[in-house]
């Protein structure tokens, strides 16, 4: 039986890794290690609106015109690689608010393009904006939106080929994931999920200039500013907790496993004893102790391509930005 949407909807599927259990355990799992998965960070509509503005006001490929510009060169390199295809089917993997995406999708579809979008991201509010942004050039009906935990969905290969026609091309993009992720944990998830004949447009965030700590420490700014804070504050502000409990602080410290990366972290250290109560979980924060809420590793080139490469990519192309901030990477499986 075919299936039929309601007007003025949009039909979202929604791994279990996100079904109301998971989401519960993996929020538990946050408060007893004081470690938050990311995700949380972009639980509801209102944080959702808050990360959109501090993108806005602090992403590269918003404030920095050769940043935009790369973005544009890598569409065009994919595009061209899509030249015998009549049909693309674009995957947007942690999709965001889909800027990108949508651009991506635009181009192609100037170049006549049948086409169809999946925007896969662990927020139901980032996927709606993103599938409502790619509504001008994609019909709704070949709009699959995708909620899903990247880190834990099992069987995230299949599940992003179950919407995707067999003749199709696929694009699979990977766009300001990395900083975010232990790149020896996610990386394996990318690959089990981008199949031989696809392409993939990774980008990370950088340290620009040759001495890998004075950049990191350079690009600190970007995040140690109030529009980051009340994002990240929102989190612990939602569960009771008030902004005056504690400091949120920002250092750059050694990623943990001994890699020799270093990345741009937040904690917030509480000044006053605190009570989280899920349900019947009760999280008690003494004076002194801390969470970290947030972190984003910086890498340089040759640290993604070793990494890409070691994943079982082959890159094709890169493009950097002039400021050494920001870079994008085409790249294939290798087998």
């Amino acid at each position: 039986m075919p299936t039929t949407t309601l007007p003025n909807t949009a039909a979202v599927a929604i791994h279990n890794s996100q079904w109301p259990e998971n989401v519960r355990r993996d929020l538990v799992q946050s408060l007893q290690s004081r470690i938050l998965n990311h995700k949380f960070l972009y639980d509801s509509v209102r944080q959702t609106q808050k990360w959109l503005a501090l993108h806005r006001a602090y992403s590269p490929s918003q404030t920095d015109p050769d940043c935009a510009a790369i973005y544009e060169s890598s569409f065009g390199a994919v595009a061209a690689a899509c030249a015998n295809s009549d049909r693309v089917h674009l995957i947007g993997l942690g999709c965001g608010g889909g800027r990108k995406d949508s651009r991506l999708l635009q181009l192609l579809h100037r170049d006549k393009k049948a086409l169809a979008y999946t925007p896969c991201d662990v927020s139901t509010s980032m996927v709606l904006v993103a599938y409502q942004s790619s509504l001008a050039v994609v019909p709704a009906a070949d709009c699959h939106p995708l909620v899903c935990d990247l880190l834990s969905a099992a069987n995230l290969g299949e599940l992003l080929s179950l919407s995707v026609a067999p003749e199709a091309t696929r694009i699979v993009t990977f766009f300001g994931m990395i900083p975010n992720f232990e790149p020896q944990v996610i990386l394996p998830r990318l690959a089990d999920a981008v199949r031989r004949d696809d392409h993939l447009l990774f980008s990370a965030n950088l340290a620009p200039g040759a001495d890998y700590h004075v950049g990191v420490e350079k690009v600190l700014p970007l995040y140690d500013n109030d529009l980051t804070r009340d994002w990240l504050l929102s989190f612990l502000v939602d569960l009771g907790v008030e902004r005056d409990a504690g400091r949120l602080r920002f250092l750059v410290e050694s990623c943990p496993a001994g890699s020799g990366l270093k990345r741009i972290a937040a904690y917030f250290d509480f000044h006053c004893p605190c009570l989280i109560a899920i349900e019947e979980e009760r999280f008690q924060f003494l004076v002194g102790e801390s969470i970290r809420l947030f972190f984003s590793y910086r890498h340089t080139p040759a640290n993604i391509c070793v990494l890409l490469e070691g994943a079982g990519f082959l890159v094709l192309d890169r493009w950097i930005t002039q400021s050494e901030e920001e870079g994008v990477f085409l790249c294939r499986r290798k087998d």
